[in-house]
C-alpha cells in the first residue's frame, strides 16, 4: 500500500529563522527580533529597556521586569534580522525545492510584515505583495504552500504596549490578520496552521507576556485557543475548501519502569505537555483533568460569554505536529534531565543521541502517530522532523551528510508502517529546515538541518551561497519513488 497518491512531500521553515529582511518592505518589529544568538552552553537572551531607561539583557525564558520593553542594541547580533535571507533568495530557493521534487512547502507568514504594529485596521500592501510572489512562485512549480499563521513570535508593539496574548484585544487583532491573509490568498493557499507548537509557548518571546507564571500563561493560551477557533470558522466561510489545522510539538515519553508511580508520571507528562492543547483544539472543550488542576492551583480563566461555544464550533481539520525525539518519564526526584527535552526525563539506555543530546528514536514516530490517530481520528501531518548536526564542507565543495540520510530514512520507514500496518491517515511530511536556517533553540547556524547548505556562520558572516548536500539527491529519489526507495 505505502504512501498514498498525492502525498505531500516537502520541507519546513519559519519566517523568524529563515526569512530575514526584518526592516524591509514596511515590516514592523516582532519579539523574535530582540533575541540574541547563543550556542549549546550559552543561552539566547532578550535585550530590553527597563522602565528607568536602563539597557540590559535577560535569559529569554525569564520574566521581564514590570514596564520593561524589548530593545534593539546596535552592537548586538540578532540572527532573525538576516537569518538565511529567504526574503531576497525566495526564487532561487523555491527552484531548488522544485528540483528536489517538493510538491509542498511549509512556511510561515511574518505577522508584522502584514500588520507592522499588529493593531492596524488595514494591512501593509507591500507585505501582502511579497507573499503573493512567494506563493505564485511555489504554484508555478506545482508546490502546495502549507502556511503557519503565527510561528514563535508576536508583534513587538502588542507585547510592549498590551502585554501580548494576556490582553483579550489581541484575539481580535489576530483574527483581523487572519481575515486579511485568508481573503488575499484564498485561491493560492489551501493548508493553514494557526499557531506553531502551541504547547511550548510562554513568556515574552512567544506569547508577548512579561510574566511566565501559570495564571498568566494559561489565560494567554485561552485567548489563543479562542483566536484559533475563530480563525477556523472564519477561514471556512472565506473558502470552504480550506484545511485549517493546529500544530503541536509531540514530545513522546515512556515510563521508566512498570512502577505505577512512573506510569502516572508519564500520564501527567503527556497531559501537560501535549494532550491538553490537542484536546481543546480537536475536541472543542477543556478536559476535566485540566479543570481539576486549575482548581487545585487556584488558576482562574476569565472567559467571555460565548468562548465555550466558539471553542466547540472551531475545532481544527487536521493535526500538524513536530517529532524529533522521545524521553523517559520518571517519578525519581534525583533524575538527570536529558538535553533537548521539555519534560523532566532521564536518558534512555536503548537510544543513541545526536550531537546536541537529543535521543534518536524513529520507532517513536510511529508510536506518536498512533497515539494521535487513536485519540482524535483526525488526519495528521508530520510538519517537522530532522537531525540538527555539524556539517563539513569538503575541499571539493561536497557535503556528505550520511547521518542525516540515515535519520530521515529510518523515520520515513516508520511513517510507512503507520500507514500500512496501523491505518493512520497521514497527509504529508515536511522535514524541518529543508534548507539551512537559524536554530530556534540555540540561535546558531552550526546546528544545521537542511538538505541545502547556506554559507552563513553563527555570527552572520558568509555569502549566503546555496549548495546541495548529499541528502538533496537522496530525498529527491525518495520523493520520486513516493517513499518506496530509501536506499543511499
Amino acid at each position: 500500500m505505502g504512501f498514498p497518491q498525492g502525498f505531500l512531500w516537502g520541507g519546513a521553515t519559519a519566517a523568524n529563522q529563515y526569512e530575514g529582511g526584518y526592516n524591509e518592505g514596511g515590516r514592523g518589529l516582532a519579539t523574535s527580533d530582540v533575541i540574541t544568538d547563543g550556542n549549546m552552553t550559552t543561552p539566547r537572551r532578550i535585550t530590553i529597556k527597563l522602565k528607568d531607561g536602563t539597557l540590559t539583557s535577560i535569559n529569554r525564558f525569564e520574566e521581564l521586569p514590570d514596564g520593561a520593553v524589548g530593545y534593539l542594541d546596535p552592537d548586538t547580533y540578532y540572527p532573525s534580522h538576516v537569518a538565511t535571507d529567504f526574503y531576497h533568495h525566495y526564487e532561487e530557493d523555491i527552484k531548488l525545492f522544485a528540483e528536489m521534487g517538493f510538491n509542498s512547502f511549509r512556511m510561515s507568514i511574518s505577522w508584522t510584515r502584514i500588520f507592522p504594529r499588529g493593531d492596524e485596521e488595514q494591512p501593509n500592501e507591500e507585505g501582502l505583495a511579497f507573499y503573493d510572489k512567494v506563493f505564485d512562485t511555489c504554484l508555478s512549480y506545482n508546490i502546495e504552500p502549507i502556511v503557519t499563521i503565527c510561528h514563535f513570535d508576536v508583534p513587538k508593539f502588542l507585547a510592549d504596549e498590551m502585554d501580548g496574548w494576556s490582553d483579550r484585544r489581541v484575539v481580535d487583532y489576530y483574527v483581523n490578520y487572519c481575515d486579511a491573509i485568508f481573503k488575499r490568498y484564498k485561491n493560492k493557499v489551501k493548508y493553514w496552521m494557526t499557531f506553531n507548537e502551541i504547547n511550548l509557548l510562554n513568556g515574552y518571546t512567544t506569547l508577548g507576556c512579561r510574566k511566565t507564571d501559570d495564571q498568566t500563561r494559561y489565560q494567554a493560551l485561552h485567548h489563543m485557543f479562542v483566536a484559533s477557533a475563530q480563525a477556523v470558522q472564519l477561514g471556512h466561510v472565506i473558502n470552504p475548501d480550506f484545511e485549517i489545522g493546529m500544530m503541536v510539538a509531540y514530545i513522546l515519553s515512556y515510563p521508566e519502569t512498570c512502577n505505577p508511580a512512573d506510569q502516572q508520571e508519564d500520564i501527567d507528562a503527556a497531559r501537560n505537555l501535549k494532550h491538553f492543547f490537542c484536546d481543546v483544539q480537536c475536541r472543542g472543550y477543556y478536559p476535566s483533568y485540566k479543570l481539576a488542576e486549575f482548581e487545585r492551583k487556584g488558576i482562574v480563566i476569565k472567559k467571555e460569554p460565548y468562548d465555550d461555544e466558539i471553542l466547540f464550533n472551531g475545532t481544527v481539520d487536521y493535526i500538524g505536529f513536530s517529532y524529533y525525539n522521545s524521553g523517559v518519564s520518571t517519578s525519581r526526584k534525583d533524575a538527570e534531565t536529558t538535553d533537548g527535552n521539555v519534560a523532566r526525563v532521564v536518558k534512555s539506555k536503548y537510544l543513541k543521541e545526536s550531537e546536541w543530546g537529543w535521543p534518536i528514536d524513529p520507532m517513536g514516530l510511529r508510536i506518536a502517530m498512533n497515539q494521535l490517530w487513536d485519540r482524535y481520528q483526525l488526519p495528521l501531518m508530520v510538519v517537522e522532523n530532522g537531525l540538527g548536526a555539524k556539517d563539513t564542507v569538503e575541499a571539493d565543495g561536497s557535503i556528505n551528510d550520511d547521518y542525516r540520510i540515515d535519520y530521515l530514512a529510518d523515520h520515513i520507514a516508520e511513517m510507512k508502517k503507520s500507514i500500512e500496518l496501523d491505518g493512520v491517515e497521514l497527509w504529508g511530511y515536511t522535514p524541518w529546515g529543508c534548507i539551512d536556517l537559524v536554530s530556534a533553540g540555540t540561535g546558531e547556524m552550526t546546528k544545521r538541518y537542511g538538505m541545502i547548505y547556506v554559507d552563513m556562520d553563527d555570527k552572520g558572516n558568509g555569502n549566503l551561497k546555496r549548495s546541495k548536500k548529499k541528502s538533496f539527491d537522496w530525498y529527491k529519489k525518495v520523493i520520486l519513488s513516493n517513499g518506496e526507495d530509501l536506499s543511499k
